[in-house]
């Protein structure tokens, strides 16, 4: 029998899908291979009163992902939380919920602890190698196992119809809206908690920790998360390793960075929570500088393709693992850093989005088409090898899925480059509720000219004359048939 969890009872939220992929090593031959069982782990609840949803990721195993998963929706779904409640109780509430989560799973842990500490005492020093001792380690080693891991988490709230965003550590969480104009404006909500923070390195620096050290360290006892739920050894031990031997007081938390309530009135958009597999693998494919943007065009895309948010996420998952996949076995610049990934998931929270025709539209009408931009040595792989899409709709107007104008370049392209339509996208915003990452177009503009439909025809002029094909087909083909030698297009 499969394990059971009163969550199981729990209604699911139906304006959401989840998208996940397991880890993988390359071998040299490019087939990928699972290293470790799955490790990362979601919720996406509906109550009378709120929505929640969560993404984890968690390491060395998954028992820690699993309890925070399973306890933090008994800490916030149980009453916890009501309509009458103001930002700042929603803030308190979530925040005392990882407290006591975090707390919760230690104790879940005391008794294996303790065992590991009075096991450790009686090993003998030195090298021996009696049965009593070998039994002895394979005690410890089994407890290790046991007590081992840790995971982060990113958790959105959506109460009164405002968003809350609670996270810890790598995951991310992004907000696309589309604004009256028509433009897809990304916000990243909070960063990560890495040394590459400067908040979380000015709070560890009034630890006391070594900030010159633990740049050079770059990792933390082999994550690089500076808040983490679980990890005993960051959080008990922390004297015992080096690069944190200094702090005053325990370095590595599970507090959550809060923010919220944001408000969703008139929003019209999705909401994205994804783990921190997801985004380094994508960001080892491509570089880290467009990663939010790609990401929201894949999810525009999809969105429009497929008949469920459900696949739609799938879709989004598999289109990046085949990217990293792409970037190894094409031994270019970036393969060298796509050798493996870690566990990969994606949930999608739909915010006033129609389904119309079995498909969700986020544009204009017509109906969206994958495009794989071709790859060309002028320019950079981490845009070229990104999958747009295009809208064909009724009135012969181009655009793309972030409702853009796109073009055909008119010119009959040059050596490297290819005659497959080059898409362009200035409008796809991207900003972080902490800092600006400039205009986020996700391609720049290539073409002056765009090719204009002939009048009467609506299309766009071939890029070869097949005028003399279709007079030698038509005289090859019309004695015995009685057909007209005008066999060009109509």
């Amino acid at each position: 029998l499969e394990h059971q969890s009163w969550t199981d009872d729990l209604p699911l939220c139906q304006l959401c899908g989840v998208g996940s992929a397991p880890n993988c090593v390359y071998g040299p031959d490019g087939k990928g291979t699972q290293s470790h069982p799955n490790e990362d782990g979601h919720f996406r609840f509906s109550t009378e009163c709120c929505f929640l949803y969560g993404v984890f990721n968690g390491y060395d195993g998954s028992r820690v992902a699993s309890f925070v998963s399973q306890c933090l929706t008994a800490e916030l779904l149980l009453g916890q939380l009501s309509t009458g409640h103001t930002d700042a109780d929603v803030r308190r509430i979530l925040s005392q919920a990882f407290d006591v989560v975090e707390k919760s799973y230690f104790e879940t842990i005391d008794d294996a602890l303790a065992e590991k500490a009075n096991l450790q005492t009686q090993l003998p020093e030195g090298v021996c190698l009696s049965a009593q001792t070998q039994k002895i380690a394979e005690r410890l080693k089994a407890l290790e196992q046991e007590v081992s891991g840790g995971a982060t988490a990113i958790v959105a709230l959506i109460l009164n119809n405002k968003l809350y965003i609670a996270n810890v550590g790598t995951n991310r969480a992004l907000l696309c809206k589309t604004t009256s104009d028509g433009q897809n404006q990304v916000i990243q909500i909070g960063r990560a908690h890495t040394i590459d923070n400067d908040d979380e390195l000015s709070r560890l620096a009034q630890l006391g920790v070594d900030l010159v050290r633990l740049r050079q360290t770059g990792l933390i006892s082999g994550q690089s998360s500076t808040r983490r739920i679980g990890d005993y050894k960051v959080k008990f031990n922390y004297t015992d390793i080096d690069v944190l031997s200094a702090a005053t007081q325990k370095p590595i938390i599970s507090e959550p960075e809060i923010h919220g309530g944001q408000s969703l009135e008139g929003v019209t958009g999705f909401l994205l929570l994804m783990s921190e597999g997801l985004i380094k693998a994508l960001e080892s494919a491509h570089g880290p500088e467009q990663v939010n943007q790609e990401i929201v065009a894949m999810v525009a895309a999809e969105l429009a393709q497929q008949s469920s948010l459900e696949a739609a996420a799938q879709s989004v998952v598999e289109r990046v693992k085949r990217l990293h996949h792409d970037a190894y076995v094409s031994g270019r610049q970036r393969a060298p850093h796509c050798g493996r990934h870690e566990d990969m998931t994606l949930l999608i929270r739909v915010v006033n989005y129609t389904l119309a025709d079995g498909s969700l539209t986020p544009t204009q009408g017509g109906r969206i088409y994958p495009v794989s931009v071709p790859y060309s040595n002028h320019q950079s792989t981490s845009k070229t090898s990104v999958m747009l899409s295009l809208v064909m709709p009724a009135q012969g107007t181009l655009t793309n899925g972030s409702n853009t104008a796109s073009t055909l370049e008119g010119d009959t392209p040059t050596a490297g480059q290819s005659p497959t339509a080059t898409l362009q996208s200035t409008n796809t915003h991207t900003q972080s509720s902490s800092s600006s990452s400039g205009d986020g177009s996700l391609f720049r503009q290539r073409g002056s000219q765009a090719a204009q439909p002939r009048r009467g025809r609506g299309r766009v002029p071939p890029y070869v004359d097949f005028t003399q094909f279709y007079r030698l087909w038509g005289s090859d083909h019309s004695e015995g048939q009685g057909l007209s030698g005008d066999l060009g297009p109509q």
